[in-house]
């Protein structure tokens, strides 16, 4: 059995180091929205709408209204330098949704679509649900029927991420080395499978 859709998740990892010299065209990120838009969707309702930035003003004027890595609070990410040169704003349009919790899964799954494009396409990216909404509507000037729920970052991947798996019950928080490495702990698949008793 081959294997691609795996090893595209294995490579789809949460990169917050970027090669600022690789910017996203217009193409791309259109394209990205495009898998996005196409995903599936609750009640097949389709309430998301996306603001695409990748003019190095706007990526500018993002950076500074995401928090990054709360796992690694004694470092500042990404680095000076290797900050994303794109993002994806996964929005709710209220006058589809019915509440500003709803459609969750719908979020995630557009996200997900959005990175695993980019993967293949061979960047990849970060979900940030750690940022203010009121600040990115303000900055953006966002129309009031519309709330920021996920901020997706894409670039080109400047930093290694390696995957390691844990026994059950250690640690599951990601951590760096002296050399920046990014490693992620994975429960193993025996760990995760629930077999009937």
């Amino acid at each position: 059995m081959e294997k691609k859709i795996y090893e595209l998740i294995l490579k789809n990892r949460s990169y917050r180091g970027y090669d600022e010299a690789r910017s996203i065209t217009e193409d791309e990120i259109l394209y990205f929205i495009d898998c996005a838009r196409l995903s599936a969707s609750s009640v097949n309702k389709q309430p998301l709408k996306y603001l695409p930035l990748f003019e190095k003003e706007d990526t500018d004027k993002m950076l500074p209204l995401t928090r990054w890595a709360r796992g690694l609070p004694q470092m500042k990410l990404p680095h000076d330098g290797m900050a994303p040169t794109g993002y994806i704003v996964i929005c709710l349009d209220m006058n589809i949704a019915d509440s500003e919790n709803a459609f969750p899964k719908d979020i995630g799954i557009a996200a997900q679509s959005i990175l695993l494009a980019a993967t293949e396409a061979g960047l990849g990216g970060c979900m940030i649900g750690n940022f203010t909404p009121s600040e990115v509507k303000q900055a953006f000037s966002l129309p009031e029927n519309i709330s920021p729920k996920l901020v997706v970052a894409l670039g080109k991947p400047a930093e290694k991420i390696v995957i390691t798996e844990i026994e059950n019950g250690d640690d599951t928080n990601y951590y760096r080395d002296e050399n920046d490495v990014h490693y992620v702990p994975k429960r193993k698949l025996k760990d995760v499978i629930i077999y009937e008793k």
